[in-house]
């Protein structure tokens, strides 16, 4: 059964006639019989009585081009669909981030995205880091982004943003009017730590070790919204991406320090999978990023 033997009938069955619906149809009268006859043939059972002045339908044939009717209307919803998709007026993009970079990169680069393309949906699924190449991999999600290359064969990835790790103190802390500090001195300080493991974790533990600073992680939280609002309350002092406190940084409410012997760069990178055939959404929202993988730097 063919999309255009359907077409064929419901024509006739409009026209009442063979030559009209082939003139409608852009074919010639022959083709059209020989489409209705192999229909007839398929179904098993005469779809229209010719012996009739004005063809009419059979009981068979006005079932036949009841259902015809519907079929042929589903498939030009589904090619409207698949239009809409191109031309992005519906869809959705799953990212896959932690919870720093839903709160402090993505929000800007989904607003753009959805500037240009307001009927497309946009969900961000919470993950730890360290799962979300696995994420990608299953695809759970369609993109991640994540501070580290996961190197893997399976997994494409480009840098979208270069950020650095950062020593945050309130403002009536000692160390807060110093220009710098040395991890020496940081060894009597009460520290409150992320309790999620990082690359920019593991290379401040590092450090300490190296120059056998004691580190003292006095309270381990679960969101750097709240190591922020705890270093504010005097609970201690903590490291946490720049981009993480910006604003707190320009409104006074925290002071950056710079430690002489810890300098660590971070960088944003988005992952996806190397031979997956991304949606037009999808790819749209990957072509934005790549306009910005001039890394930014922070």
């Amino acid at each position: 059964m063919e999309f255009a033997q359907l077409e064929a009938l419901v024509h006739i069955a409009r026209e009442h006639s063979f030559s009209r619906a082939a003139e409608h149809l852009s074919r010639t009268q022959p083709a059209v019989s020989i489409s209705i006859k192999k229909l007839e043939e398929e179904i098993g059972a005469p779809l229209l009585d010719r012996s009739r002045k004005n063809v009419v339908l059979t009981d068979a044939g006005l079932v036949m081009v009841e259902y015809a009717q519907k079929m042929l209307n589903m498939r030009n919803e589904v090619s409207n669909a698949i239009d809409e998709l191109r031309q992005l007026r519906q869809g959705k993009v799953t990212i896959g981030a932690n919870e720093s970079t839903s709160l402090y990169y993505l929000p800007a680069v989904i607003m753009e995205f959805r500037a240009q393309n307001p009927g497309v949906k946009v969900e961000v699924h919470r993950s730890l880091s360290e799962r979300l190449p696995q994420e990608v991999k299953e695809r759970n999600v369609d993109l991640g982004v994540l501070s580290f290359d996961p190197s893997d064969a399976e997994l494409e990835s480009f840098p979208v943003l270069q950020d650095e790790l950062v020593l945050i103190v309130p403002p009536s802390h000692a160390m807060a009017k110093l220009k710098s500090v040395s991890i020496r001195e940081l060894g009597s300080e009460t520290f409150v730590a992320h309790n999620v493991k990082s690359p920019s974790r593991q290379h401040v533990v590092e450090t300490f070790r190296k120059h056998r600073v004691p580190l003292n992680i006095t309270i381990e939280l679960a969101t750097i919204e709240t190591i922020k609002k705890f270093v504010e309350l005097h609970f201690g002092i903590g490291f946490v991406p720049r981009m993480c406190v910006d604003e707190e940084l320009a409104r006074g409410t925290l002071v950056s320090v710079p430690v002489k012997e810890l300098r660590y760069q971070r960088t944003l990178r988005v992952v996806y999978l190397r031979d997956r055939i991304h949606s037009h959404a999808g790819t749209r929202f990957l072509d934005l990023l790549l306009a910005g993988a001039a890394v930014s730097k922070r």
